[in-house]
């Protein structure tokens, strides 16, 4: 049957970390603030880093499938 991988954990935990990142938006130290936007930037860079990868793997699990079947 299709298995979906559970990700409830890493959901939660993205959440919170949106939420507190929200709350420091509103922080008022300048440096704070700014803090917020490089760090949802480097997120992005690491989820778009982690989907590159894991293609990348792929197409090499795909490559060896087909060496190993000649």
């Amino acid at each position: 049957m299709f298995n979906r991988e559970d990700n409830t954990y890493n959901e939660i935990r993205e959440k919170s970390l949106f939420q507190w990142l929200d709350e420091m938006e509103k922080h008022e130290d300048i440096a704070v603030r700014g803090g917020v936007k490089l760090t949802r930037e480097y997120i992005q860079h690491l989820k778009d880093e982690n989907k590159r990868l894991e293609e990348q793997n792929k197409l090499k699990n795909e490559y060896l499938k087909k060496v190993v079947g000649r």
